[in-house]
């Protein structure tokens, strides 16, 4: 697809129009598709807590239904708005370096803001712990199932360390090899998250209403699973396109771009573990 046109656009069209909507000039509605259903997912938790509450006549069901459309809604406006706003542009015209380094300064800035997002959950939680500790009962949190997470998150960036070398190498299949590892390591992680949820809320009655506790837990490691959620998606995407043989050692900017979020991700939840899982287990 070509971002090539003639006629009266005066030569500063941009690619984030090509599919939809046309003959719109400049504007895109993917950011818009993008921030709704951010916004749905903020709207879906206040859901959840009013129709938790006593005397509610929400029906409890609207809250996760909302938040699966919400999550479905984000990700399709992300994809849309970044690849007709960068990943066109960068296919039509050629991976030369200019290209290139703006999507990695692109996802370094992105990067920027995650560390600001995360860093305000953080702060909540460093204000709770900084009072009267414990603050309620809570459950054991440093057991072999978290200890396997993290290591099961550690080898996924590994893996696609060593994918990412491959294709520089020219080395497709452990390329290949490398993306698939990862991408399973990702999901039995993600998994291995649900899990924990299951055995935190069934067996030790430890839910997101436990307490500033239950809140700053759910509320820190279920935006991290969101953002491992993302990554899963970046690589099976990436995955197809190394299948489809896309890559190669001169044409790979988008593993390097999601291999930084996805390590990212990664020292993200080590930070995590040991502020969150270990800080609130010393003193309990």
């Amino acid at each position: 697809m070509s971002t090539e046109h003639g006629g009266d656009d005066h030569g500063h069209h941009l690619p984030a129009v090509e599919d939809w909507p046309r003959g719109f000039g400049e504007a895109s509605w993917w950011p818009f598709i993008t921030a709704l259903g951010a916004g749905g997912i903020y709207v879906a938790a206040a859901l959840f807590i009013v129709a938790g509450g006593q005397d509610s006549t929400i029906n409890p069901m609207f809250a996760p239904l909302l938040t699966a459309a919400s999550v479905g809604t984000f990700l399709l406006g992300l994809y849309g708005w970044l690849y007709h706003a960068f990943v066109v542009e960068f296919w039509s015209r050629g991976s030369n370096e200019t290209s290139a380094s703006a999507l990695r300064w692109g996802m370094i800035a992105f990067l920027g803001s995650e560390i600001a997002t995360f860093g305000a959950g953080f702060t909540y939680y460093f204000f709770i712990r900084a009072g009267t500790w414990p603050p309620g009962e809570l459950p054991h949190l440093t057991g072999s199932l978290v200890i396997i997470n993290t290591a099961i998150l550690v080898a996924s960036s590994l893996t696609l360390h060593w994918a990412h070398v491959a294709i520089r190498k020219d080395d497709r299949r452990k390329f290949v090899l490398g993306l698939l590892a990862t991408l399973v390591l990702g999901l039995v992680f993600i998994g291995g998250q649900v899990y924990e949820y299951y055995e935190f809320i069934v067996h030790s009655e430890f839910t997101v209403t436990s307490g500033l506790f239950g809140s700053a837990f759910y509320g820190l490691t279920g935006l991290h699973g969101l953002h491992v959620s993302l990554g899963g998606v970046l690589l099976a995407i990436v995955t197809i396109r190394a299948l489809a043989g896309q890559y190669s050692a001169e044409r790979h900017v988008s593993v390097s771009t999601v291999s930084m979020y996805w390590h990212f991700v990664d020292v993200v939840w080590i930070f995590l573990v040991v502020v969150l899982y270990l800080g609130a287990s010393i003193g309990a």
